[in-house]
């Protein structure tokens, strides 16, 4: 009796394992998610190099990785294309924003996905926000306020609607309207455009560098310090330019032999005063002393 009994409980549990295992597998199969496309241009929309129609789009799709690529349309088919990988999560919406420039470093564009927090936060009304940004370092706000540089993680976020902007100078700032949800995480993804009408950063530090060479070398000629002297040309003289390059337009000529304070240097050019006008001699025929 005892040896039947056993032999029912081993079925029976057998029985729920393989039903557990049999919808747990169901389940995940059946799991979607919704994903949401928009542009600007408009353009056509592939999804691992399939064409499945044109932006705005939106679909339902199994929970996974896509590779999404957009290519504008139209008038618009000069604008540069994009493409990047896009994760799609249970019963959640990701949204993928992209605007178009004339080439990547003139595009910009913002993912978004909500994911359920692995550990529940200690005050259930606050959520998480994680933010990338392309290039690293901007400048991540939360309604205004500044919470470091990208890429960033704001723990204790409280649920509702709240504004997410990123900036980094001599690129376009980008702003988004974000709802957070308790116990959930926003993952957030910034690519920012170059704003070509600004200096960059670098462009900044090297001007600095150019003013403070020729503030120098001002000092020097002053001082006495610093003279060039004109060499043998094959025409026995030399053109004074308004630029320093060859494109610069001629505003003097020195003669070979002649010296002159030196007032500026800048990529193999020198910089005179002749007469009552300032002008750059190439640094090929004249020699620093």
């Amino acid at each position: 009796m005892k040896t039947k009994f056993l032999i029912l409980v081993v079925l029976l549990v057998g029985f729920i394992i393989f039903l557990g295992v049999k919808f747990l597998i169901l389940d995940k199969q059946n799991a979607y998610g919704r994903l949401k496309i928009i542009s600007s241009p408009a353009a056509g929309v592939f999804i691992d190099s399939v064409a499945i129609g044109k932006t705005p789009y939106e679909d339902k799709y199994k929970v996974g990785e896509f590779l999404v690529k957009l290519i504008p349309v139209g008038e618009a088919s000069s604008t540069a294309t994009w493409q990047g990988k896009v994760k799609v999560y249970r019963n959640a919406l990701t949204y993928v924003s992209r605007e178009l420039g004339s080439s990547d470093v003139t595009s910009a564009g913002e993912i978004f996905t909500i994911v359920k927090l692995d550990t529940p936060p200690k005050n259930k009304d606050n959520g998480e926000v994680y933010v990338e940004t392309e290039p690293k370092g901007a400048i991540i706000y939360l309604d205004n306020d500044e919470k470091g540089v990208g890429h960033l993680t704001m723990e204790n976020v409280l649920k509702g609607e709240h504004e997410l902007s990123v900036y980094l100078p001599g690129f376009f700032r980008r702003t988004q309207k974000i709802n957070v949800e308790a116990g959930y995480r926003v993952n957030a993804s910034f690519k920012l455009a170059l704003d070509q009408s600004q200096k960059t950063i670098e462009q900044t530090v090297e001007e600095k560098k150019q003013q403070e060479a020729s503030q120098e070398a001002a000092i020097k000629s002053e001082d006495g310090q610093s003279t060039i002297t004109i060499g043998e040309t094959p025409t026995g003289w030399l053109r004074v330019r308004d630029e320093p390059s060859l494109e610069g337009k001629e505003i003097g000529k020195v003669n070979t032999g002649e010296k002159y304070n030196l007032l500026d240097e800048q990529s193999g050019w020198y910089k005179i005063k002749i007469a009552d006008q300032e002008g750059w001699v190439s640094g090929e025929y004249a020699t620093k002393e």
